[in-house]
């Protein structure tokens, strides 16, 4: 007798399953995600005949140390964000929007490692003639690159396990399939199963493959969220298309650090490290005017000098516009609550902008203090020095906390010829004498008065 086939509906976004349809996942919560696939259940011969396999477990003193070995990519920014290299028998997934550059910066890497190792590109999107043409514009000519154009992924993984390359590039996982799945390839089942054969083949042959992936409209993975759980290290591509810089960020590491970030210029001969981001970021920088001052964050381990602007100007309408472009929207409302309540700026019947340039986006609470400067600054229309830096956490009750990497902030700050430096009061006792005498170091306790220890 004929087997019957099933249909369920799986959520895209977290992959929970289900036998009937919803206009809400009940899983994540995220509306119009539940699609429909149709799965042939295994027959009972096949069930019957499956040997079961007992599981062994060893003790985890008998287990060899070793030390991980890696392979450099020859772009130190590339290499930063993975820790150091790609690991031998690791997954990394690179995501990024469309045209971001997440096949250029693959290709430029096979430049270098072609020259000792043997790499496998994969692509299920390009033609060989295509990826060749890309390859003359970005100087690509070393021999140990082979190319194959091919979706089956479990053809893949047996060329892989025969030919045994040094690393394999996959582009991209929504293309790939598995021919016995009846759901057409970039669905949930096809994504997710195809990484699991995909891990499997690089873990057993130690052998490191780089998975590209599409994300959706949101700015996330397309696919199932379980994918980013299966890889062993995350990294996503972010920036305008528009503009030339590009920052490579890595969500997840099992081998390195989740904070470091590496920034790139896209150019005609492809993308270009750029090895002094603060520099980059602040160049161009308006003289002598009012709503700007300068930010320090910490990527990782590095600290990044950034551009933050306010513009503060009459609202036409009665409800006054807010807006942040590189910040978060709540914590500038909050910011403007302080500053109206604990040191008597209005901004009630105002319309309020933030942007930090270069395309950077800050998270961290010690850009605080110079997000405050800004909007100050632009209110009162006075023009922040502009040798002076600031850096601060801001509480409710007008404060300005601590930090962490007081001093690495300050000694970046130096080494980019400001003189002048607004940090918390607190920070100040854990400087060393050194630091100090290297730039001019102001320590403020409260919000009301950081603007007026640094305008002219």
């Amino acid at each position: 007798m004929a087997v019957k086939s099933k249909a369920i509906y799986v959520c895209s976004q977290c992959g929970y399953e289900s036998a009937k349809w919803y206009g809400k996942c009940p899983g994540c919560g995220e509306w119009n995600t539940m699609n429909e696939e149709v799965r042939t259940p295994v027959t009972g011969s096949k069930q019957a005949g499956a040997a079961v396999r007992m599981p062994t477990a060893v003790p985890i003193n008998s287990i060899a140390e070793s030390m991980e070995h890696r392979y450099k990519t020859g772009l130190s920014e590339l290499d930063r964000v993975l820790g150091g290299g790609i690991v031998k028998g690791s997954l990394v997934l690179l995501s990024g929007d469309p045209g971001i550059g997440k096949s250029t910066i693959l290709l430029q890497i096979c430049q270098y490692i072609g020259k000792e190792l043997k790499i496998l590109y994969v692509s299920g999107e390009e033609s060989a003639h295509q990826i060749k043409l890309r390859a003359v514009r970005l100087g690509v000519t070393t021999d140990n690159l082979y190319i194959m154009c091919e979706t089956d992924v479990q053809s893949i993984s047996e060329f892989i396990r025969t030919e045994k390359p040094d690393i394999a590039i996959i582009d991209s996982i929504q293309t790939m399939s598995i021919s016995d799945l009846s759901s057409s390839p970039g669905s949930v089942t096809q994504v997710r199963e195809c990484t699991n054969c995909l891990t499997r083949t690089a873990k057993i042959m130690d052998i490191p493959i780089i998975v590209v992936g599409h994300v959706n409209k949101d700015g996330n993975i397309a696919g199932p969220k379980v994918l980013e759980h299966i890889v062993d290290a995350v990294l996503y591509f972010e920036g305008d298309r528009n503009m030339s810089y590009r920052i490579l960020r890595a969500v997840k590491n099992r081998y390195g650090s989740t904070n470091e970030i590496g920034v790139f210029e896209m150019l005609d001969k492809g993308l270009r490290e750029v090895e002094n981001p603060s520099m980059m970021l602040l160049s161009g920088r308006p003289k002598n005017t009012s709503g700007t001052c300068v930010a320090c964050a910490i990527e990782g381990t590095r600290p990044i000098l950034a551009e933050v602007q306010g513009l503060v100007a009459p609202s036409g309408f009665g409800n006054p516009r807010r807006m942040a472009t590189g910040f978060d929207y709540n914590r500038m409302s909050m910011i403007i609550a302080v500053l109206e309540k604990r040191a008597g700026y209005f901004f009630g019947n105002m319309d309020v902008y933030i942007n930090v340039v270069g395309g950077l986006r800050l998270d961290e609470p010690a850009t605080d203090l110079s997000v405050a400067m800004a909007l100050v600054s632009s209110l009162k229309d006075k023009a922040v020095r502009e040798d002076v830096l600031a850096f601060g956490e801001i509480g409710l009750a007008g404060e300005i906390r601590a930090v962490s990497n007081c001093e690495q902030r300050i000694l970046e700050a130096a080494r980019l010829g400001f003189t002048r430096c607004i940090v918390p009061k607190h920070n100040l006792r854990g400087l060393s004498q050194s630091v100090k005498d290297k730039i001019e170091i102001i320590g403020v306790r409260e919000v009301r008065g950081a603007f007026e220890a640094v305008s002219e």
